[in-house]
């Protein structure tokens, strides 16, 4: 199985709440599931996002 990724980081000025609703758009529009987040010493949210890529099998 493959994954794509995609990272996100939101600045310490976010909410908590306001990052939950912009990620849960995120995975509704496009397919996205969490993959991990890490807040860092400065309050930084760095996020990974991951989705399956779906390959087309050709039939002859």
């Amino acid at each position: 199985m493959e994954w794509e990724f995609d990272r996100v980081v939101f600045d310490r000025d976010f909410s908590r709440n306001v990052v939950a609703k912009l990620l849960v758009e995120r995975a509704e529009q496009g397919g996205w599931e969490l993959d991990r987040v890490q807040i860092g010493p400065d309050g930084k949210r760095r996020i990974v996002l991951r989705r399956k890529i779906i390959r087309a099998v050709r039939t002859a």
